[in-house]
């Protein structure tokens, strides 16, 4: 009976407890909202109807009526009127017109928005003109994205479908930023694809002629085998993790350098050591290039006897990377090379020459670098200064041409081509080593599919000659972060060229006229007024 009692008894007891704190807890909250609501009208705050938070079905609502009551529409046009020297700038860098607005979208606009509102609050007139990037790649692709035979239709069609869905893109894409409340003239946007707009690119395309800024040539691009067009270091993007498929290879000695011949018996042959993470490059090897400042060494494998020559600082690496062991001969200088030549590694009596070059690095490799002048711009710069052959063995798609012979003829050459050309140096006893090697690599960014490096013909602009005064103009720009302008200041020091042209039908057209059986080019400032002045100047050809 006892315990019977004392279960309830302490339940009530607990229950009763547990009220008084709560009415404890309740008071001590009213006390402190008490002392709150003594500091409240002492706070100067603005005071609203609007509502702390809105269901979600009434925002879209809300927010449309708020923009026609303040007047948004009218915002741009009323600051212009606005009597004042003071003018405010921003140049809109296009969106292309590619598919739907998203939030990238809404981040440059928004950005801009708060730039040119903060002006206009501070007294300036704000001048800005929203446009669109209509043609292109991305534009192309996405026009010919969910078209079966897309690869059957004709230039015209392309550019129709193409015109088509940029002009779309462009509605739905101003609908987003006239919602978002984005200040500006958007009756009068400008638009890449307009003919005015055209035609004055054009005017700058011949003055800039005129000047020899613009020119056609042979020489290695960035190329997307992906996209089949050439492309500007702007439309790469790095993959930090790409693998490639290095190789360690030997150049045997044809011809040694004069200077070394007391030092590489001519009865205990020698070859130069190589190294390159892109072996489908080697059937277009036309030399060897070594640093001249750097030292040089002469080696004995331990183990098979064999001489090289490589780098005196990639001696020790080397040699572990490959398993063995070194003994220095000797050590020269790498001007002590000179006018020593080297057999092609794959090409029987092709003769690859040991030339200088300032390009060889000592972080990597072997000192010695081989050389593809189709597929390396500073390749292409050494074979220029020596006159060597600049042969692209491989098409558009990446793949090899029937100039690359039988053996390679139709391969990939990030693929089947590659595992070809190692065979071919496995079997020509050429090839010392193959290994995995992960490193950065550039990419296309729209395909995010690996590119090559390839010669090409192709348009560039000169900026050699224009490089100076670009250097003391951006000097002169406030850039945030200053590391950009340092990007760009080193660019134009590396660059002396600027790939302007893309094998694609949609876009502005250089406007010129070659000659079928010859390739001559006929170009200049009439063209495009008077078509029929190309055959009066004997282009009959078109």
């Amino acid at each position: 009976m006892l315990r019977a009692w004392r279960a309830p008894a302490l339940a009530r007891a607990r229950a009763g407890a547990a009220r008084g704190w709560a009415r404890s807890a309740a008071s001590e909250a009213a006390a402190e909202s008490r002392e709150d609501s003594r500091y409240r009208d002492t706070v100067l705050l603005p005071r609203s109807r609007f509502p702390a938070q809105l269901p979600g079905r009434l925002q879209p609502e809300t927010e449309l009526k708020t923009q026609e009551k303040c007047g948004f529409s009218e915002l741009y046009s009323w600051q212009r009127q606005r009597k004042t020297k003071q003018e405010f700038c921003l140049h809109d860098g296009p969106p292309y017109a590619n598919g739907d607005p998203h939030v990238g979208h809404a981040l440059n606009k928004i950005l801009k928005d708060i730039t040119n509102r903060f002006h206009v609050m501070r007294g300036y007139k704000v001048h800005y003109v929203p446009g669109w990037d209509c043609h292109g790649l991305p534009i192309e692709l996405k026009a010919l994205s969910e078209v079966k035979g897309a690869e059957n239709l004709s230039p015209m069609e392309i550019r129709q479908r193409a015109r088509a869905f940029a002009e779309g893109a462009i509605e739905k894409q101003k609908s987003a930023f006239i919602r978002w409340g984005i200040m500006a003239d958007w009756a009068n946007c400008y638009l890449t694809f307009d003919p005015k707009y055209e035609a004055n690119q054009l005017r700058v395309f011949y003055k800039m002629y005129d000047k020899g800024l613009i020119y056609r040539d042979y020489k290695p691009v960035f190329w997307s085998p992906s996209t089949k067009t050439a492309l500007a270091e702007a439309e790469l993007e790095y993959n930090e993790q790409h693998v490639s498929r290095s190789v360690y290879m030997k150049f045997p000695l044809l011809k040694s350098p004069p200077k070394l011949t007391s030092v590489i018996d001519g009865s205990s042959p020698a070859s130069v050591l190589v190294w390159t993470t892109q072996p489908w490059t080697v059937p277009a090897n036309q030399a060897v290039c070594y640093m001249p400042d750097s030292a040089y060494s002469i080696v004995k494998c331990t183990t098979t006897g064999q001489r090289f020559i490589l780098a005196a600082d990639r001696v020790e690496s080397t040699a572990a990377v490959l398993d063995t062991q070194f003994e220095v001969v000797s050590t020269c200088k790498g001007a002590d090379l000179a006018d020593g030549s080297c057999a092609h590694p794959t090409i029987p009596g092709r003769v690859s020459p040991l030339l200088p070059a300032n390009h060889v690095t000592m972080t990597k490799g072997t000192g010695l670098v081989h050389t593809a002048p189709a597929h390396g711009m500073e390749d292409y710069s050494v074979a220029s200064h020596h006159q060597l052959p600049t042969d692209c063995l491989v098409d558009e798609s990446g793949y090899f041409t029937e100039a690359a012979g039988p053996e390679l003829k139709n391969k990939n050459v990030l693929e089947e081509g590659n595992e070809a050309v190692i065979k071919m140096l496995q079997a020509a006893g050429s090839l010392l080593k193959e290994e995995k090697y992960v490193h950065s690599y550039p990419y296309d960014w729209r395909t995010k599919k690996p590119i090559i490096i390839r010669a090409s013909k192709q348009w560039f602009v000169n900026t050699a000659d224009v490089k100076a005064a670009a250097q003391d103009v951006l000097k002169k720009v406030k850039v945030i972060p200053t590391s950009a302008v340092n990007r760009m200041l080193e660019m134009l020091d590396r660059r002396t060229f600027w790939c302007i042209s893309r094998q694609r039908c949609w876009g502005v057209p250089i406007p010129a006229f070659y000659q079928k059986s010859t390739g001559e080019c006929l170009i200049n400032r009439y063209l495009p007024r008077n078509p029929s002045y190309a055959l009066k100047q004997g282009v009959n050809q078109i």
